[in-house]
C-alpha cells in the first residue's frame, strides 16, 4: 500500500512539472555590410532566404552600414555590440586581424568544405599568423577599358600591350574637336589615388612599405614608377582625372567620352552598361610596365566576430555564402567575380571576352593592403602626389613630404 501511495506521488509531482521542449529554437544572426548598388543588395538579400530554406532554425537579420563603416564597426567591436558576421575589405584586414577581435576559422573549416579551391593570394589577404580570419566572397583587378569607335576613328586596332603604346595611343586620341583650344577627348583617364598606382611602384621595385609597416613610396624605384604618370599628364597633355572633366569617377569619365582609355575594375562593366548604353567598349589587361605584367586585385571577406554567441551558426552563414552553391549564386550575374576556382570554371568568366582580362590578371596582380595603418598611407600619398600631378611641387619632394608625414602619424597610433 505504501508503495503505490509513493507512486502515486511521483506521477502527481511529474505532472506538475512544466515539460522541457525538445523543438530547436530559431537563431538569429546579425550580417552587417557597407551600402552598394540596389541591385547587389537585392542578390544578396535572394541568396540569404535560400539560406534562410536550407537551415529553417537560422535567422539572417542583414544591416546595411551605409556611413563610416569602419569606423561604426570598431566602436561596436569595443561595445561588445558588433554583428556576428560582417564584410571586411582586404585593406582593413591586417589591422582588425591584429586586434584580437575576429574569431580565427581554422577550427571550423572541415575537408568538406575545400579550402584548396580558393585562390591562394586572395585567402592569403586574409591570413595572419598563421590563422585564417576571413573568407573572400568576390574580387576585382583592375583592367583597360577602351572604346572601340574612338580607336577606330584614331586608326587603332588593337588595344596597347606596354605603357609606352598607352602613351603613343594616347597622343592619338587626344582631340579637340573644336578647334577652340580646349581638349574633348583625353586619351587616357588617370586616377591617382595609391589604390591604382601601388602596381606601377612595384614595376620598377618599389615598395609602398617596408617590412615594419612604414610607407616606402618616396624610393627611386617607386618614384620611377609614378614618373610615368606625372609625365604622361604634364609633357603629353594625353590624360586627364575626374576633376579636369567635371566627373565623379573613372568609369564616369569614359562612360561621357571624356577620355577614350580608363583602368577599371569589373564592377565598371554593369555601370558603363546601364548608365551608357551608347558607349561600345572592350577590354584588354593592363600593359606591361617595365616588361612587367601588373595590376590590383580587391577583395572582401566575410569574417566572424570574435564576441558572437552563436559561433556555430555563424560559422554555417559564412560557410554557405562561401561555400560552391553560394558563391555561384551570388557571382552568377558577373558583377562579382569568384574566389573559388571550381565555380570560376562553372561560370566560365575565362572564356567572357569582357571579363577574361579580369581574370587572367589575378595570376599576377598586388593585392590592396598598405599595413595595418593604411589611411596614414593612402591620406598623404593621395595630397601629395596630386599636387606634384598639378605641377605644384616636384614629384620627389611630393612623395618625400607624403612619406614623412604618413611614418609620423603610424608612430603616432603605434606609441
Amino acid at each position: 500500500m505504501v508503495l503505490i501511495i509513493t507512486m502515486f506521488i511521483v506521477a502527481c509531482q511529474n505532472q506538475l512539472l512544466p515539460s522541457v521542449s525538445t523543438t530547436p529554437s530559431l537563431v538569429t544572426i546579425k550580417l552587417s555590410g557597407w551600402g552598394s548598388s540596389p541591385a547587389e543588395e537585392e542578390l544578396l538579400k535572394e541568396v540569404l532566404k535560400e539560406f534562410e530554406i536550407k537551415y529553417p532554425l537560422i535567422k539572417v537579420k542583414y544591416e546595411v552600414i551605409s556611413d563610416q563603416y569602419m569606423d561604426v564597426l570598431k566602436t561596436r567591436l569595443i561595445g561588445e555590440a558588433a554583428p556576428d558576421v560582417f564584410y571586411l575589405d582586404a585593406l582593413e584586414a591586417p589591422f582588425l586581424m591584429s586586434q584580437n577581435v575576429l574569431e580565427p576559422l581554422d577550427a571550423h573549416i572541415t575537408p568538406e568544405f575545400d579550402l584548396a579551391d580558393f585562390d591562394e593570394t586572395l585567402l592569403n589577404s586574409f591570413k595572419y599568423e598563421n590563422h585564417i580570419y576571413g573568407l573572400p566572397k568576390d574580387y576585382s583587378t583592375l583592367a583597360l577599358f577602351y572604346n572601340k569607335k574612338a580607336f577606330l576613328s584614331a586608326g587603332l586596332t588593337s588595344p596597347p600591350m606596354t605603357w609606352e603604346e598607352l602613351r603613343t595611343y594616347s597622343k592619338k586620341l587626344t582631340f579637340d574637336y573644336n578647334h577652340d583650344g580646349r581638349i574633348d577627348q583625353y586619351g587616357f583617364g588617370e586616377t591617382p589615388e595609391l589604390a591604382r598606382q601601388d602596381y606601377k611602384i612595384k614595376a620598377f621595385g618599389g615598395e609602398v612599405i617596408d617590412q615594419n609597416g612604414y610607407a616606402a613610396f618616396a624610393s627611386q624605384s617607386a618614384l620611377q614608377g609614378l614618373q610615368l604618370v606625372v609625365d604622361q599628364y604634364q609633357i603629353d597633355h594625353s590624360s586627364a582625372q575626374k576633376s579636369d572633366v567635371g566627373t565623379n569617377s573613372g568609369s564616369e569619365m569614359f562612360g561621357q567620352s571624356k577620355v577614350a582609355m580608363a583602368i577599371e575594375g569589373n564592377w565598371a562593366i554593369r555601370y558603363l552598361k546601364e548608365t551608357f548604353p551608347q558607349v561600345e567598349f572592350a577590354i584588354a589587361e593592363v600593359p606591361t610596365i617595365n616588361d612587367k605584367k601588373g595590376t590590383m586585385v580587391f577583395t572582401v571577406a566575410y569574417v566572424m566576430n570574435k564576441q558572437s554567441k552563436h559561433k556555430a551558426k555563424a560559422w554555417k552563414l559564412i560557410s554557405y555564402l562561401t561555400g560552391k552553391e553560394g558563391m555561384q549564386k551570388w557571382t552568377g550575374t558577373g558583377f562579382a567575380l569568384p574566389t573559388r576556382k571550381s565555380v570560376a570554371q562553372t561560370l566560365g568568366y575565362d572564356q567572357d571576352p569582357l571579363r577574361s582580362p579580369f581574370v587572367t590578371g589575378l595570376s599576377y596582380a598586388t593585392p590592396w593592403q598598405a599595413g595595418k595603418y593604411p589611411a596614414a598611407i593612402m591620406n598623404n600619398f593621395d595630397n601629395q602626389f596630386v599636387s606634384a600631378l598639378l605641377k605644384q611641387q616636384p614629384l620627389q619632394q611630393a612623395m618625400l613630404r607624403a612619406q614623412k608625414a604618413a611614418n609620423q602619424q603610424i608612430k603616432a597610433m603605434e606609441s
